[in-house]
């Protein structure tokens, strides 16, 4: 018996020398160790031999399993070594190659005015205020002096979820939720998606716009020229000429729309402006008291004025882009212009 085992040893030791290869190597630790390998049998076949001789038996299946682990070890160091060598002396790396070009990302344009234009408001002292996109029927028309049957709602082609919930047709829902949480002053813009059901070279269903107010003691409209007439001349050039043109919103009184020197013709008079030399750019007015009164203002103590801009037109007009819909289009022949 004791013969047999190390025959076995002398055996299994002469093929691990001889391995060539590390799958060699793994095979035969399988065959000499695995669960139902020659040695492992060997073991389970303990029981069937006499007491007396068993701890020798045991002792030398023991040792030679020591041993063969050794040699399996140093083996598949050897093989390791010798398997990184062949790769370096095989395998080559032209460092000379050029690289794969991975584009980097970079901002779209209508993310970048929106930026550019909160960070001149904010430079004011404007804070950033947000708001939900899908709005209470209460905040998007009710609060700001539109109710049910007030035809300016026809102005606006709106997204109805049901019969008091719908998509915000404009962020100037924003201003009420501040104000019925805050007190004057206030300062505020808010940015966002709005959606209408429009759509055309000048329209899109979802777009960006951005509201702002401000509230507090003998607020003036010459408070909201002066404002507005920074924010223009950050934006386009100091040279661009300004002018509020009479106009109608309901949650404003008086009203105006804000117009712009015609940024492509410099005033003189083009296809773009037909031919009057004046973009309009924005709606404001001083905020309407009935919007104060939903609010819980004071209509008699405070005053204030609001504008929206839609800030696709922004960029149309400071990038000079002539269809709105290549902004959600997002193609990158056209995006990797800016």
């Amino acid at each position: 018996m004791q013969n047999d085992i190390h025959s076995i040893g002398e055996h299994a030791r002469e093929e691990i020398s001889k391995a060539s290869s590390l799958k060699n190597i793994h095979d035969l630790k399988v065959k000499y160790l695995g669960k139902k390998g020659i040695l492992t049998e060997q073991l389970k076949s303990l029981k069937s031999i006499p007491k007396e001789d068993r701890p020798a038996f045991g002792s030398s299946l023991n040792e030679i399993k020591k041993s063969l682990e050794d040699l399996i070890s140093r083996q598949e160091k050897g093989l390791k070594a010798s398997d990184i060598n062949n790769r370096l002396k095989t395998e080559q790396i032209d460092v000379t190659v050029p690289g794969c070009y991975t584009p980097s990302g970079r901002l779209h344009p209508v993310t970048q005015v929106l930026d550019e234009v909160s960070g001149i408001f904010t430079s004011l002292g404007f804070s950033v205020e947000e708001g939900p996109e899908v709005e209470l029927d209460f905040y998007n028309f009710e609060a700001l002096n539109m109710p049910e049957d007030h035809p300016a709602r026809d102005m606006q082609d709106t997204f109805y979820i049901s019969h008091d919930i719908v998509l915000r047709t404009h962020t100037s829902s924003v201003q009420v939720r501040v104000m019925e949480k805050n007190d004057p002053p206030l300062r505020v813009i808010a940015p966002g998606k709005v959606y209408r059901c429009d759509a055309d070279v000048s329209h899109i269903p979802m777009f960006h716009q951005l509201e702002g107010f401000m509230v507090d003691n003998r607020i003036r409209m010459s408070d909201l020229k002066g404002v507005l007439e920074l924010f223009i001349h950050r934006v386009f050039g100091p040279h661009t000429k300004v002018r509020l043109r009479p106009s109608f919103f309901p949650f404003t009184e008086p009203s105006a729309e804000i117009d712009i020197s015609c940024v492509m013709c410099g005033g003189k008079g083009c296809n773009v402006c037909s031919g009057t030399g004046w973009i309009e750019i924005l709606g404001a007015g001083m905020i309407n008291p009935r919007v104060y009164e939903k609010a819980g203002y004071d209509p008699d103590k405070y005053t204030g004025f609001a504008f929206g801009m839609g800030i696709e037109r922004i960029a149309m007009l400071k990038y000079s882009i002539d269809d709105v819909r290549l902004f959600p289009e997002n193609d990158r022949r056209f995006l990797e212009q800016f």
